[in-house]
């Protein structure tokens, strides 16, 4: 694809954030559903999973049926002490975002104070030309087509042009309807159809990008 726009997600895509922050998220979107809907344990990480799975976002699930206001939330559940510590990241990937031809975006359903420090950590910042948050996208977070109607709009893309880079295969049927290439960042055996190219780690990308 000539001069293409590479739209990369940030957690579990750019960092491995499955083993230290996950966990922490997962644990302090419970505590602020009991602490505000007034729930147990159990409920709340019923409340927590049947949204995250129904919407695709917990935070969506919050804001239609219980009227939370998106940036409290956010702001009470990504809150990182000792972030540094936590991150996992592969070094080599920042020459590897080098060799790729074209424009470079992250597209994260973070919010951007906490998408900014993974980047600033990880040394990655400087490897892309723009950050997308949830804030970003008005709280229309991935796999809603919304949001990614909204940066396609905000930077005059044409989504043909687009390759979205995601570990979530929901987050790629979005970007394959939109008419984007699709690269899915995973180790398991699943195939898909709305698939281009399938990889273990974004350094493999640059070998593989022939094949858009």
């Amino acid at each position: 694809m000539k001069n293409p726009v590479w739209l990369f997600d940030l957690d579990n895509t750019l960092h491995d954030a499955t083993p230290h922050i996950f966990p922490h998220i997962n644990r302090a979107m419970r505590q602020y559903i009991e602490r505000h809907l007034a729930v147990d344990t159990d409920e709340a990480n019923r409340i927590r999973q049947d949204y995250w799975r129904r919407y695709g976002a917990t935070l969506l699930g919050l804001m239609r049926h219980h009227d939370t206001d998106p940036r409290h939330f956010l702001a009470e559940t990504h809150q990182f002490p000792d972030l540094a510590h936590l991150v996992v990241f592969e070094p080599p990937l920042r020459h590897a975002l080098r060799r790729l031809a074209g424009r470079k975006i992250v597209f994260s359903n973070g919010p951007r104070h906490y998408a900014e420090a993974v980047l600033d950590i990880t040394g990655l910042r400087h490897e892309f030309d723009a950050l997308y948050a949830v804030e970003d996208v008005r709280f229309q977070p991935k796999p809603s087509l919304a949001g990614f109607r909204r940066l396609l709009s905000a930077e005059r893309l044409d989504p043909h042009r687009c390759i979205m880079v995601e570990d979530s295969l929901e987050n790629l049927i979005s970007a394959k309807r939109l008419g984007m290439k699709t690269v899915w960042v995973s180790t398991g055996l699943r195939q898909s159809p709305f698939v281009d190219v399938k990889i273990s780690s974004v350094t493999q990308l640059p070998q593989r990008c022939a094949q858009l």
